[in-house]
């Protein structure tokens, strides 16, 4: 039985992200380095933290879905927290690293609203109590 469907909803999301972020990287940025002029190292380093993050959101995912489906809401708030803490980070890094590259400010809108969205979705998620009834 669905205990969370803040972290079902969420869950769901974080492993569309995967996919798209993963499906994306394939079709358009990662074929981009074999035509660039960098070094090997540097080609290899970017194609691995790219799907380094396709798969960490692969794992919140799957997190997610898991906390989704436990009785003890109280036990699983924990690890919602330290999500929502990495998806801050997350949109500091973004958000710092375009606006130090000199990017427009409209190359962050979509990543903002999606990691706005994941983490207020996340934040209802943390309100919902256990039910007592079920233990």
């Amino acid at each position: 039985m669905i205990r969370n469907y803040f972290y079902l909803i969420v869950g769901c999301l974080c492993i569309l992200f995967a996919v798209t972020h993963t499906l994306n990287g394939m079709s358009s940025a990662l074929p981009m380095l074999d035509n660039a002029a960098m070094a090997h190292d540097a080609k290899v380093a970017f194609t691995y933290v790219w799907h380094i993050i396709g798969v960490e959101n692969i794992v919140f995912g799957i997190a997610l879905l898991i906390m989704a489906f436990q009785k003890n809401q109280s036990e699983v708030r924990c690890a919602a927290w330290l999500i929502i803490a990495l998806l801050s980070m997350r949109w500091v890094v973004i958000t710092s690293v375009t606006l130090a590259n000199g990017s427009s400010v409209m190359q962050l809108i979509p990543d903002t609203i999606a990691i706005l969205v994941v983490i207020t979705l996340l934040w209802f998620g943390t309100k919902v109590k256990d039910n007592v009834s079920d233990k």
